[in-house]
């Protein structure tokens, strides 16, 4: 069995700029008395309240929340207007605490950029001879607590960068600009992304990130001494009714490389894997995990919440023959044998406490070897799409050849 040891195993265990670009304050100033809490208006006050450099990309109803102090961080995001839904997870108590925790600052956000690997002999969240355990864990600051500097943004884009480095278990030291853009899509891009065609009676935001990693050092990167690996993760609202689709190739003996065990293994009421897709209910009332390698992972993830009837989709890139860095905690055999897509469900832990409830969606660039001056770009589009219940089903039949109702019904 593919096995990993994820962030999220010490994540979930937790209670938890450089640039005044005028652009950075061009959200509109709200009361959140005006709007339920759950909304886009709510949580867009809240953030703006709590947080500096905010952008806020819109087209139409269309709202995409974005942050520089938290790395160009994606917050959250609505398909329909101050008084729509807000589809990202936020942690209102840390971040309205002001705190800044030590190892590790879990604010929350649809989409947030982070590194691999984070355990094993190249991991760069535990010092050299460190043991690999929760003391010793350290997110590092380049993307945790240090504010990117806005290179430019309007109503449809924004990019951050911030030039930095960080330093693995076995010593090795990358120097490296990172450079983050956020772009808001428009229907027609949408469509053109699925090859079809959205119904009129469907309301949609979606983005694309391009994320990139450059070797600005005096040292090529090799495989010998540590690689790094681009590592995007998004928190969403759980539901009662929420479960996340991932559809994956049919290969001989493709449930070996599928994990399911990360916290336990995730029984039948909770987690079914079919021949070519598999469902994972995220109510956010029991916690596990699951992952799938790039054999027969797929660059396509979507959740589906019944009660909202909300369609979330996430489409990564996937390399097959890409190195995908293993994240396990221990000195390691194969460090480049790691999940390409993730799933998170939080649940209370062993003492009653709970940091949610939120569920997740993650994926991971492969780790590529480069030159100084090289660069490596990752991209990824997360959409959310909101409506007729018939005619999301129709979409999600069209496009990866699931009955809704057979995930409901389940």
């Amino acid at each position: 069995m593919h096995k990993l040891f994820p962030f999220s195993i010490l994540l979930f265990t937790l209670i938890a700029c450089n640039n005044t670009n005028n652009n950075s304050s061009n959200m509109q100033t709200t009361n959140d008395s005006n709007f339920e809490k759950g909304s886009y208006g709510y949580d867009a006050n809240f953030i703006k309240n709590h947080t500096k450099n905010i952008i806020e990309l819109q087209n139409g109803d269309a709202k995409v929340l974005l942050c520089a102090d938290y790395q160009g961080r994606v917050f959250t995001s609505t398909a329909d207007g101050d008084s729509g839904i807000s589809f990202g997870w936020l942690n209102y108590n840390l971040l309205s605490s002001g705190e800044k925790k030590k190892q590790f600052n879990p604010v929350g956000g649809e989409e947030r950029f982070w590194l691999g690997p984070e355990g094993g002999q190249y991991s760069i969240y535990f010092k050299k001879d460190d043991p690999f355990d929760y003391p010793h864990w350290q997110v590092p600051a380049l993307i945790d607590t240090i504010p990117y500097k806005i290179e430019q943004s309007d109503k449809n884009s924004a990019k951050f960068s911030l030039t930095a480095s960080v330093t693995n278990y076995s010593n090795k030291t990358f120097n490296l600009e990172i450079t983050r853009t956020i772009q808001l899509l428009d229907k027609n891009a949408i469509e053109q992304k699925l090859n079809t065609t959205i119904p009129g009676n469907i309301k949609s935001v979606a983005y694309e990130s391009n994320n990139q990693i450059k070797n600005v050092g005096n040292s090529a990167w090799n495989k010998d001494s540590g690689l790094l690996s681009i590592w995007l993760a998004g928190m969403f609202a759980p539901s009662e009714d929420a479960k996340v689709i991932i559809p994956f190739s049919p290969i001989k003996n493709a449930h070996h490389f599928i994990t399911d065990d990360y916290f336990g293994k995730i029984d039948s009421s909770r987690l079914i894997v079919k021949d070519s897709v598999l469902y994972f209910r995220c109510d956010g009332k029991s916690r596990g995990k699951i992952g799938l390698a790039p054999e027969v992972a797929k660059p396509f993830v979507c959740s589906y919440d019944f009660k909202k009837n909300v369609l979330t989709i996430v489409i990564p890139e996937v390399h097959t023959d890409g190195n995908y860095v293993n994240s396990k905690w221990e000195l390691q055999k194969e460090p480049y044998k790691g999940d390409v897509i993730n799933s998170y469900n939080d649940g209370p832990l062993a003492d009653g406490s709970q940091m949610g409830p939120f569920f997740e969606i993650e994926s991971s660039s492969p780790a590529r070897e480069l030159k100084p001056g090289e660069t490596q770009e990752y991209h990824q589009t997360t959409m959310h799409l909101q409506g007729d219940y018939n005619s999301l089903k129709s979409l999600v039949q069209q496009l990866i050849h699931v009955d809704l109702d057979d995930v409901k019904n389940w």
